[in-house]
């Protein structure tokens, strides 16, 4: 098993920056890919962004340009950098963690979510 604690979600005005971060701990050698999922009120869970070990990264394309994932192979942890935030952001965001191979990424361990929101 794997466990993931994300940290850094709040409360942002529109155009502002959040980070969130994602500690995962346990059978690490399981995993390759680190990523977060959003899902805001009412609508379906979509990836936001993903990132393999070997620096293979996945972006939903609503967030390109915007926000920018990273990994510290080290400590075990993947962030998340959100620039010029939009009310449409705001969302539960899940950090995920699972396996990327032959193009196919795949979650299987989940963390509890924080929640962003974006608001003036």
């Amino acid at each position: 098993q794997v466990q993931l604690v994300e940290s850094g979600g709040g409360l942002v005005q529109p155009g502002g920056s959040l980070r969130l971060s994602c500690a995962a701990s346990g059978s690490i050698a399981s995993i390759n890919v680190m990523g977060w999922y959003r899902q805001a009120l009412g609508k379906q869970r979509e990836l936001v962004a993903a990132v393999t070990d070997g620096g293979i990264t996945n972006y939903a394309d609503s967030v390109k340009g915007r926000f920018t994932i990273s990994r510290d192979n080290a400590k075990n942890t993947a962030y998340l950098q959100m620039n010029s935030l939009k009310p449409e952001d705001t969302a539960v965001y899940s950090c995920t963690a699972g396996r990327h191979a032959a193009g196919i990424w795949s979650f299987n361990f989940w963390g509890r979510g924080t929640q962003v929101t974006v608001s003036s």
